[in-house]
């Protein structure tokens, strides 16, 4: 019999411990089956766990395979899971730089340690932006008590993949942002039929380059996912979409208030090439 894998919790984009994304890690998978990363995964239940399916060889310790998982499903990529999993490798290994193969491609993330603590950046596959189909758009808008004349004009609404496709929906209103509702089952399905398997990206612009979103996740007990560095990498494409002149730069993503749960994001967009999302993560106590 197997024994059980050693199981992490760390929370990613936050340095306290009750902020930020929660996120399990296995760092050494070999020989789990596909099931039983499902079940491990929804027993955590944390937004996302990750699994290291083969641990880095004695030549290249920080180059590995990784799998992410849901309570509900196999996602293809996840920033927070990726974050966590670096700074843990780091606490381990020291600081460098790792290469994750994830599902959608080679994820490169530097780490360096500094007096706050451990930060990581990765950086993202080539984004894409793409236009949201009219009817979809309405019935998202309608799942949240909204429509079209809640959405702030200068940012139409589009879908950008980063790793994971987006809808990104920029409202125009604090109190709109900050009150809207939505039923998680009904997004749910919503989601699973237009094949989005990471979050539904709401965001409200604070400045010309801070920038407040909600990321709508609903997998098991979860509704709202307290920061998500995937949509954090698309919201940088997105932006370099709509306005590439206004490139290089620097964003700042705050999220989780909502939830209980802040977290800050910083996001590096390009002039061309994947986005850089940086953050940092700190331990967790067990909680089952």
């Amino acid at each position: 019999m197997a024994l059980a894998p050693d199981i992490l919790r760390y929370t990613a984009f936050s340095s306290d411990p009750a902020g930020g994304n929660p996120a399990g890690i296995v760092l050494d998978a070999r020989g789990i089956d596909d099931a039983e990363l499902q079940a491990i995964a929804t027993r955590i239940g944390y937004p996302e766990t990750a699994f290291i399916t083969e641990p880095g060889s004695a030549e290249n310790q920080q180059h590995s395979p990784i799998r992410y998982f849901s309570p509900i499903s196999e996602i293809p990529f996840c920033g927070h899971a990726t974050i966590a999993t670096a700074v843990a490798l780091t606490e381990r290994d020291g600081a460098g730089t790792f290469v994750f193969e994830t599902s959608v491609g080679p994820v490169p993330i530097t780490t360096q340690v500094d007096e706050s603590g451990i930060r990581a950046t990765f950086t993202s596959v080539e984004p894409s932006v793409t236009d949201i189909d009219h009817a979809v758009l309405t019935a998202l808008l309608g799942l949240v008590g909204l429509d079209s004349s809640a959405i702030d004009t200068d940012f139409p609404p589009r879908l950008s993949y980063a790793g994971n496709t987006h809808p990104v929906v920029v409202l125009r209103d604090q109190s709109t942002f900050d009150e809207f509702i939505f039923d998680p089952s009904t997004m749910r399905a919503l989601m699973d039929a237009q094949g989005w398997p990471g979050t539904v990206t709401f965001l409200h612009r604070l400045d010309d380059n801070t920038f407040e979103a909600r990321n709508l996740f609903p997998a098991g007990d979860i509704t709202e996912d307290p920061a998500t560095g995937s949509a954090a990498a698309s919201t940088g494409g997105y932006l370099r979409s709509l306005d590439p002149a206004n490139t290089p730069r620097r964003i700042t993503i705050h999220q989780g208030r909502h939830v209980g749960r802040p977290s800050i994001l910083l996001v590096d967009i390009p002039t061309q090439g994947g986005i850089a999302v940086t953050g940092t993560a700190v331990p967790i106590a067990e909680d089952d």
